[in-house]
């Protein structure tokens, strides 16, 4: 029991991390943003020794974005557990624009890690890491759809950490397919909510 302790530390602290993540996330709660940073900084790590190259790399990414998600969500807001950004929609116009991106980062992440790496999970780590990048920006700008694009991440991620034995992320990957789709509800009624409230 202790060596596998010893050997799944990363993974267990992560995970505890990552549930309190999204249940912020759920209820729309700023605090998301600082436990977020944590869970990546050891995500790093992590991942690192797991031979995910992507995921490792988007850590990077997903710190800035954490930065700068905090920043949107509390600049003008004069509560840390509130935000002044209202939930939204994901902009038509930029639907086809972003589904372009993403396949283009898929594809050169793709070759990276086909290149330069000894990744066995080349085409899945490629493809949570494009769709990721989309996904937490849209989580900075408060858009509905945001949810959708984490169900997505997470059934994906489910299967993959499971074959790479991170099990206990795993088990929240799927967790999070099920609070994702719970927070697209919840999202989903208080942007009716704050709708109605401005009328």
């Amino acid at each position: 029991m202790e060596s596998f302790l010893a050997a799944h530390w990363l993974d267990i602290v992560t995970t505890v991390l990552g549930l309190a993540y999204i249940l912020f996330e759920y209820k729309a709660s700023i605090w998301m943003w600082g436990v977020g940073f944590l869970m990546q900084s050891l995500g790093i790590v992590l991942y690192y020794q797991k031979g995910l190259y992507a995921d490792c790399a988007m850590e990077f990414y997903y710190l800035a974005m954490t930065v700068y998600g905090w920043w949107r969500w509390v600049r003008g807001s004069s509560s840390v557990t509130s935000s002044s950004v209202s939930i939204r929609h994901f902009p038509r116009r930029l639907v086809l624009p972003w589904l372009c991106l993403i396949a283009v980062i898929w594809a050169v992440i793709y070759w990276l890690l086909v290149t330069f790496t000894n990744s066995n999970v080349p085409l899945a780590d490629s493809f949570t890491t494009a769709l990721s990048l989309i996904g937490i920006w849209a989580l900075a700008h408060k858009y509905l759809e945001q949810w959708f694009i984490w169900i997505a991440v997470d059934v994906v991620t489910c299967v993959l950490y499971f074959y790479k034995d991170i099990p206990f992320k795993a088990c929240l990957y799927a967790l999070y397919v099920v609070i994702a789709i719970l927070g697209y509800r919840k999202w989903r009624r208080l942007m009716l909510f704050h709708f109605y409230l401005q009328k």
